[in-house]
């Protein structure tokens, strides 16, 4: 049975009144005075009463919301912090987890455990999780075998069973923490993989897969049935798991130095498009391919999830001389990626190119390749830098990196943040973790918001607080629990509006009434949606 949200109030003012009056006190309480639906200054005109009474959702159900009408009262909230700060977490090759490729159910979730406890404690707010490697599944994929990296053998699931993504997007989630799941396009099978069996999809897909000379399999990204396949990986991932985002990474047509300096074997592919009367050149023929599929795999998680946020990580420099004086490979004649106009097109929703140089010297200078980007960043999509945490070659690397962030800060300034390569530069360096921790990474942050995706609009929580013995004792409740991710929770002591974010699964806080000679004159509370949208705040003043 739906409850009128009025009723509720009224039945929850009567419990409190109720429970106050039952008990006595030698002590005079503090008096509370309800500011309903307090609305901050930028929404001079909305309020929960002008909510409709129905909104679409996420998925497009619609769905009921109602609220009483209530006066418009105005506070000045402090405004929170946005930054995405964000870790790779590698399992190809057992890089950053599970670390052994024999340990028991209960050893992988306690160093999953481990690492999400250490992103929260630091105050990052998402984690990109690599869940298909090398055409592997680290979950339970009804396309590909489980992944020799976590059990030590292709197809082998784990023991007791548990489904690994499942269990990484639920904790991640319980910390605040978004979970993107990054996926390798194109490889087939890498050469740590160990030795390749009948369930591998070197053999299920034999036809279009071919062998590199360092011993790696790989598709042959102008098949179709490659791109064919990819996308049914993607679109399970997307409708079966409570993900946030998608991720690709760098490689699609690999580095020559995989074939040994040779070209990418698809003479078959590429005789039969000559042999129709294709007219491209092989490089522009591959380029069309690759982007092709990018665009489908970002029209085809919005036509399943609008709300779940399709990124991509490709080689730093699209081409050298772009911008003037930079130097080095290039991902649009090596890779076949023309990452560019994936970004030029608004394809991605978050572009992270992997700027894994210092700020200088000059040739593949941090600074100058971030303002290049930005300057062809077209759509306004997000643009969040890969770093080389583990890596980047400075005389003192925690600075060079707390550098970057400020650069990334004033470039990027309208939706800062940045990925850390990889998680290894912060379990494996104190020094690294606590200069961020101490520095940049002081205080909590929200994701930044992504305009051009939808989200039905929330409604502001219902807040009620009940002074207690030199305490206050605030619990927040909300219509929409389901689509909530965070809640930020202000406190004004003397003249000062505090804040702090916490996560969903958290109700209730106790204050109290004095704070280093201030007193507690209200509380307010707002709910923050999984794409970073606030809601309108009601507040309590305290006389």
């Amino acid at each position: 049975m739906k409850i009128n949200l009025i009723r509720l109030l009224a039945l929850m003012s009567l419990v409190v009144v109720f429970a106050v009056s039952c008990k006595s006190r030698k002590e005079k309480q503090p008096q509370v005075q309800a500011v309903t639906n307090v609305v901050p200054p930028a929404v001079v005109e909305k309020t929960a009463a002008e909510t409709p009474a129905s909104a679409t959702s996420q998925s497009g159900a619609v769905q009921k919301t109602e609220a009483p009408k209530q006066e418009k009262v105005r506070v000045q909230l402090p405004e929170v912090p946005r930054e995405f700060r964000a870790a790779w977490i590698a399992t190809v090759a057992n890089i950053n987890w599970p670390s052994k490729r024999n340990l028991t159910t209960a050893q992988q979730k306690e160093e999953a455990i481990h690492l999400l406890d250490m992103l929260k404690n630091n105050n990052f707010n998402a984690v990109i999780f690599q869940v298909r490697p090398s055409s592997d599944a680290l979950y339970d994929s009804p396309y590909e075998p489980w992944s020799y990296f976590l059990t030590g053998e292709i197809g082998k699931k784990p023991s007791p069973y548990y489904d690994p993504l499942e269990f990484w997007v639920e904790e991640a989630h319980k910390r605040g923490l978004e979970l993107h799941v990054w996926l390798n396009p194109y490889r087939a099978h890498h050469t740590n993989g160990g030795e390749v069996t009948a369930q591998s999809m070197v053999h299920k897909a034999s036809d279009y897969v071919v062998r590199l000379k360092n011993g790696m399999y790989w598709f042959d990204p102008a098949d179709i049935r490659t791109q064919n396949h990819a996308s049914r990986v993607v679109n399970d991932i997307v409708k079966r798991y409570d993900i946030d985002g998608v991720h690709f990474d760098d490689y699609f047509y690999p580095y020559a130095s995989y074939n040994g300096g040779a070209d990418f074997p698809d003479s078959k592919t590429w005789n039969e498009y000559k042999n129709k009367g294709g007219e491209l050149s092989r490089g522009d023929w591959r380029r069309q391919h690759v982007n092709t599929f990018i665009e489908r795999i970002y029209k085809e998680i919005k036509a399943e999830k609008p709300f779940v946020k399709f990124g991509l990580s490709p080689f730093g420099i699209w081409k050298p001389g772009y911008p003037q004086g930079i130097s080095g490979s290039s991902q649009y004649d090596e890779l076949y990626a023309d990452a560019k106009l994936w970004l030029n097109k608004g394809w991605i929703d978050y572009f992270t190119p992997q700027l894994y140089w210092p700020i200088n010297p000059s040739q593949q200078s941090f600074t100058s390749l971030l303002k290049w980007w930005e300057s062809e960043n077209t759509h306004g999509r997000h643009l969040w830098p890969g770093l080389n945490t583990v890596g980047v070659k400075a005389s003192n690397r925690p600075a060079e990196i707390i550098n970057q962030i400020s650069e990334t800060r004033s470039i990027v300034s309208k939706s800062p943040g940045v990925v850390h390569w990889s998680i290894a530069g912060l379990t494996k360096s104190p020094e690294m973790l606590s200069s961020l921790y101490n520095g940049p990474y002081q205080q909590k942050s929200l994701v930044p918001r992504s305009p051009w995706l939808s989200a039905n609009p929330l409604l502001a929580p219902t807040l009620l607080i009940t002074p207690e013995g030199g305490k206050v004792y605030a619990k927040w409740l909300h219509q929409q629990p389901e689509q909530v991710r965070q809640f930020i929770v202000y406190t004004r002591y003397g003249d000062n509006w505090e804040w702090e974010i916490v996560d969903n699964n958290i109700s209730a806080k106790e204050f109290p009434t004095n704070k280093q000679g201030k007193t507690l004159k209200g509380i307010a509370v707002k709910a923050v949606d999984r794409l970073g949208n606030e809601s309108d705040y009601q507040a309590k003043m305290i006389e």
